[in-house]
């Protein structure tokens, strides 16, 4: 068995380094058994220690070991050979990112389970889709089934049963000879008016005519270019992984700082951006008379007076006016508002990966990309294709795209471009017919990639394994046009429900686990409920009222099986009003900024049930009494346009009651028609803001500027200084008075039409004079 093992590595390793392709070797047996040929394997192939890595749960081999938790530590690196133990547990991110760790000429080595089995082993990842109150029996095998059937059915991977001592497929592809791959051509023929400062070694640096054309696209960043007709310019790069593209983006930064200038690179994490610092090292090193000084271990300065230096995404914002040059990679997996934000910045450059292990491109692609086009910058594009790492049409990649959906996309345009509410029907997207239909499959999947901007492997799994998770689809003439992806939650056994109040974590019930631990309502996870996860409508025919109506078709599904839907997401005014008019309402918002999307979240309830409307309106009145103290604390960073649209989707009925004495009525009638002051007292000021910006009642509409004035200066304490430069007010003076005049027909609404005798009288004295 082991001869059998070994000679068919030998023949994959030896045809994957001729080809410059990768090949995977697949050990199905019983874990121990898998281990000793495994050894034997690794003994018999010319591959030295340190160019091979194990992923699995120990530390059983003489080489580098990495937890499947730990798999991210591989990015931006590569393996001759890379072996992941699947035997007990199967993490599917972690396998995308051993993937992407073969090097070409490399082998990919999984030890399975016997295939027929895998469906049927569950380890920790199974276990963590056993959320309350679905059990681990409730689990499914289908990602596994899925991903046994792939290794099956494609070219390059070798399978040997241990159990039968057996070579199921030698996974042989008996490729033609290859051509080697010549650089000198593109470099001798790269056309380019080089006149903004890049040297020719910047594109001996590269690899590929695809990264040199992506060198000579961000040398079109330089502000000396003979392209830099406009003051505001971005450079977009897009391709899959492998392609060079942060490399790329390391020549140019390396260019740019060699000729004196300073360049911010920022990413999701600092991991991201290694490529970029090696690559832009070396080329400072090799020019001459520029000498390298590495400050810190995201940072280098030249003897040119240039730099190049890392921050993190949200410390980047505050970095743009002092860069010259700002460089954002792995864009794909940072969220829209994120990435417009950063195009405050005059010339920036955008990399990223289109089909990656942290998440797809494609929000990035169709959804940022339209933002993009609307804004002041010129826009250069390019596109890279050819691998670096491997060979074009490697096996490998092939298979991965494959087995993790990692090139899902939605229906082309012209199958859906008629669709519309009357043209669509309502689909409940069982996993059992997804796993059979792969149109459907890569369709629903493809269009909940575009609904995040970090969809992973790990997703693919939930939706076809986790039993807490459900997919409804409109299908207009066969194909997806819009999907949303629920989670059952709440309906938790008192028990449950008493340990989440203690403090204890309960997985997969997001809405009831907050409201219970953060907001004390140890009865909030007792009505059950619908959370709407993700939804997304194909971009060909968003405004059209699909997403609506998929919402509608939901709520009238559920709406006598469960107690409340619900949702949760990065707080933005079009999202705030998109759920307000589908029925939902704010309950509560995040008191801190999640540290990808730098938004704050909001939970929104649409009751179903006479329990679900007591919960939300118990949660809705919290909400609305305490937002006013969060403003002028936690939330004293809060957008005002945002702070307006959360307010406008609190229940109406939820409005604080006014407790406003005859005094307080006197300061502020006072100040909104006399000579009063709102510093003396702000509070009874706090109370009518709070409640007008949640009731808005008929006739009393105030200007979205005067709206602004409110949240600034009245609920977030901001001083005047501050709120007259925001609003653009010519002095303080002047801000003051419109305030005043804000309050005017919160006054005579509140106070002089509700009888209020005191308001009643200041205001006539005033008016009188």
């Amino acid at each position: 068995m082991d001869v059998d093992a070994v000679s068919l590595a030998e023949s994959l390793l030896e045809e994957a380094t001729q080809t410059n392709e990768r090949r995977a070797l697949v050990l199905a047996g019983e874990r121990e058994q898998g281990y000793r040929t495994l050894e034997s394997v690794l003994d018999a192939l010319p591959v030295g220690i340190t160019e091979t890595t194990l992923v699995g749960p120990e530390d059983r081999l003489r080489c580098e070991h990495v937890q499947q938790v730990n798999a991210s530590q591989l990015l931006g690196t590569t393996r001759t050979i890379a072996t992941l133990d699947a035997s007990d547990d199967l993490q599917p991110n972690a396998l995308g990112k051993v993937v992407g760790a073969v090097d070409g000429g490399g082998l990919l080595i999984l030890l399975t389970p016997p295939l027929e089995e895998w469906p049927d082993r569950q380890g920790a990842f199974a276990e963590s889709l056993a959320v309350p109150p679905f059990a681990l029996s409730d689990v499914t095998g289908r990602f596994q089934r899925r991903l046994a059937e792939t290794l099956r059915a494609h070219r390059g991977i070798g399978i040997v049963d241990l159990e039968t001592d057996t070579v199921v497929d030698d996974g042989h592809t008996n490729p033609a000879p290859s051509i080697d791959r010549q650089t000198a051509d593109w470099l001798e023929s790269a056309p380019g008016d080089r006149t903004g400062g890049f040297p020719p070694e910047s594109y001996a640096a590269c690899l590929t005519g695809d990264q040199a054309n992506a060198v000579g696209a961000l040398e079109s960043l330089h502000p000396d270019s003979d392209n830099s007709d406009s003051q505001q310019r971005s450079v977009v790069l897009e391709a899959d992984r492998g392609r060079g593209k942060s490399s790329a983006a390391g020549v140019a930064a390396g260019a740019f700082a060699a000729d004196g200038l300073e360049v911010l690179v920022t990413a999701p994490a600092a991991r991201n951006a290694a490529e970029v610092f090696e690559r832009a090292t070396a080329l400072c090193e090799t020019l001459s008379g520029s000498t390298v000084t590495a400050t810190g271990p995201r940072q280098l300065e030249t003897d040119a007076g240039g730099r190049v230096h890392f921050l993190e995404p949200a410390e980047a914002l505050d970095g743009l006016a002092d860069a010259d040059i700002v460089i954002v990679d792995e864009a794909a997996a940072l969220p829209v508002s994120r990435l417009e934000a950063f195009l405050a910045a005059d010339r920036i450059a955008f990399a990223t990966t289109i089909h990656g292990y942290e998440g797809a491109g494609r929000g990035f692609s169709v959804r940022f990309r339209d933002r993009l086009a609307e804004s002041d910058h010129a826009v250069t594009d390019c596109t890279l294709v050819e691998p670096i790492r491997y060979a074009a049409g490697d096996p490998l990649e092939v298979w991965a795209f494959r087995a993790l959906l990692l090139d899902a996309r939605p229906p082309v345009e012209p199958l859906v471009a008629d669709a519309g509410p009357e043209t669509v029907t309502y689909r409940r997207l069982e996993p059992d017919d997804l796993l059979a239909d792969e149109q459907l499959l890569c369709e629903a999947f493809g269009l909940l990639v575009l609904a995040h901007y970090r969809t992973e492997p790990n997703d693919l799994a939930r939706l076809l394994d986790a039993p807490n998770l459900e997919a409804r689809a409109l299908c207009h003439d066969g194909h997806v046009v819009s999907v949303a992806l629920l989670a059952r939650e709440g309906g938790l056994e008192q028990e449950t429900r008493t340990m989440m109040y203690e403090g204890g974590r309960v997985r997969g019930n997001m809405l009831p686990d907050i409201l219970t631990s953060q907001l004390r309502d140890e009865a909030a996870a007792e009505p059950a409920g619908v959370r709407i996860v993700r939804i997304a409508t194909h971009h060909a025919v968003r405004s059209q009222g699909l997403g609506s109506h998929l919402l509608e078709c939901i709520r009238n599904e559920f709406k006598s099986k469960v107690d409340w839907l619900g949702t949760a997401f990065g707080a933005t005014p079009g999202l705030l009003e998109f759920w307000r008019e589908s029925g939902s309402r704010a309950i509560h918002l995040s008191t801190t900024r999640n540290d990808a999307s730098g938004e704050y979240s909001v939970l929104m309830l649409a009751p179903l049930s006479d329990a679900g409307r007591t919960l939300a309106k118990r949660h809705a009145t919290w909400f609305a009494d305490r937002f006013g103290a969060l403003c002028s604390d936690k939330l004293g960073d809060l957008e005002p346009d945002v702070a307006r649209a959360v307010l406008r989707s609190v229940d109406a009925d939820a409005a604080p009651t006014l407790h406003l004495s005859d005094h307080d009525w006197r300061v502020v009638a006072g100040a909104a028609y006399g000579p009063g002051l709102f510093d003396v007292n702000p509070s009874p000021f706090r109370q009518l803001a709070v409640r007008y910006l949640i009731e808005r009642p008929d006739g009393l509409d105030l200007t979205t500027r005067r709206e602004r004035l409110l949240i600034l200066r009245v609920l977030q304490t901001h001083d005047w200084e501050h709120v007259a430069d925001r609003l653009e007010y010519h002095s303080t003076g002047q801000c003051m008075r419109a305030l005043g005049d804000a309050f005017q027909p919160l006054v005579d609404h509140y106070g002089v039409d509700d009888g209020v005798e005191v308001a009643h009288e200041v205001r006539e004295r005033f008016l009188e004079e």
